[in-house]
């Protein structure tokens, strides 16, 4: 039986509020969540526009899953990925389809679980020495607080823990001041990279020496030659200086090092921090997690063992992911053309899909807009696509596990020994970025008696 053709991709809708010379850069700039939210009423696929350029925005849920489950057609590519490929060159989380396979092989005995108990107790007493510098009725600025505790875990869990101070706080500046830029050089027009902007240039010096960095870290590892339990050491064990199908090149090496910086600091900052924000919003759930954390922790710190009884802290975390997924938009680039539900894609064609979209659907979720722990109890569970925090299919991220681990065993800590209270009058939302990230988020701490 013959396929009856799709429509063109020509008829798919255009978003509203096009600029004829800037397209919808004005709304992604302004407010992109709130034009993001308003596209679904337009179709399961709708165009935008970003200048000359323009994107096909995924708005139904069965197709983004089949999206992110297509990564031979849908491949990583477009402006999110060009900008993260400017950093992270060809890593795990950037590369293309056609060297990925070899890369997650090579990869996943770092996140093996055997060896995720020894990064817990790196988690475990970063937190710990953070949180134990706050004093009662301190106020703090919570984002740069998760931060601190999110970098430093990284930083002596991929082996850069003996680095001087200097070389830390340059790693972390350097990794700050590239999320910052990553947004809206997504959107802008790559004629503007070239300019001799203050923007521009910080953004490439923080670039050069954060890779120099990476890789003089590498160089001095191997000379060590010994395994100190860290992602690095597992990284070097089945590497050489030899580009070989089996092994990472140092370059490969300090790729994926740098993708680990990426993904696995503001975002798991920003996490925490929404946690803690969501929990000051709703005392009551704040009231029982700080019951089951008093009773399964006991006066301890969270350790790795204490997971399976952290409930309740494994669905704040759910939750928090759902309303405020860190990276809330991604895009791909068809390798071929192919239909998606029921239009034609030509080859080439960039698409955009949303976590932050499928996660506030309420054809998946009820009363999406409200914070539900208990949605994640049993006997309810997520429908397939339906929660996708850490992406989908071949390409999921690595370290999810890695994440959901030091965020639960941070969460857990803080509130068994501290209540985070807002500050009256601060009016809280995301920040543009790249990681959807609390602006202005100040609370107090004060000591659970």
């Amino acid at each position: 039986m013959r396929e009856v053709a799709g429509r063109k991709l020509s008829s798919v809708p255009v978003a509203p509020k096009r600029d004829p010379v800037l397209g919808h850069l004005v709304p992604l700039l302004r407010d992109p969540l709130a034009f993001l939210s308003c596209l679904p009423r337009y179709g399961s696929l709708v165009r935008i526009h970003l200048g000359p350029a323009t994107a096909v925005v995924v708005c139904d849920s069965g197709l983004t899953r089949h999206v992110l489950r297509d990564d031979r057609t849908f491949d990583k590519g477009g402006p999110f990925y060009a900008r993260a490929r400017e950093i992270a060159g060809d890593g795990v989380g950037s590369c293309p389809h056609d060297v990925h396979r070899r890369q997650r092989r090579l990869i996943q005995p770092a996140f093996h679980h055997r060896r995720l108990s020894d990064y817990a107790q790196v988690m475990t007493r970063v937190v710990e020495e953070v949180t134990g510098t706050w004093y009662d009725e301190e106020v703090l600025d919570l984002p740069r607080e998760m931060f601190t505790v999110s970098s430093r875990i990284l930083l002596d869990t991929i082996g850069a823990g003996a680095c001087s101070s200097t070389v830390r706080s340059h790693m972390l500046t350097d990794v700050s001041t590239l999320f910052a830029g990553m947004y809206r050089r997504m959107l802008l027009p790559t004629q503007l990279d070239k300019l001799p902007t203050p923007g521009n240039r910080r953004y490439f010096r923080a670039r050069a020496r954060l890779r120099r960095t990476l890789g003089e870290i590498v160089v001095d590892r191997r000379l060590r030659d010994s395994d100190q339990g860290d992602l690095l050491s597992a990284l070097l064990r089945v590497s050489s200086t030899e580009n070989d199908e089996n092994e990472f090149s140092e370059s490969e090496l300090v790729d994926q090092l740098v993708t680990f910086f990426v993904a696995g600091t503001e975002t798991v900052a920003s996490t925490l921090a929404w946690a803690m924000y969501l929990l000051d919003q709703h005392p009551d759930v704040d009231r029982r997690l700080h019951t089951e954390a008093g009773n399964v922790l006991d006066g301890s710190a969270a350790r790795h063992e204490h997971l399976p009884e952290l409930e309740l802290a494994s669905r704040v975390v759910s939750e928090t992911l759902r309303l405020y997924p860190p990276g809330w938009l991604f895009t791909r680039v068809s390798t071929a053309g192919t239909r998606l539900g029921t239009y034609d894609i030509p080859c080439g064609t960039h698409l955009v899909y949303s976590p932050y979209l499928v996660h506030h659907d309420q054809d998946l979720y009820d009363a999406p807009e409200r914070f539900d722990p208990d949605r994640w109890g049993s006997p309810h569970k997520p429908t397939p696509g339906s929660f996708i925090p850490f992406g989908d299919g071949a390409r999921k991220c690595i370290g999810t596990e890695f994440a959901l681990t030091e965020v639960t065993l941070a969460l857990a800590t803080i509130v068994a020994r501290w209540r985070l209270q807002g500050l009256p009058g601060q009016h809280v939302r995301p920040a543009l970025g790249v990681s959807l990230t609390p602006r202005t988020l100040r609370m107090r701490a004060i000591a659970r008696r």
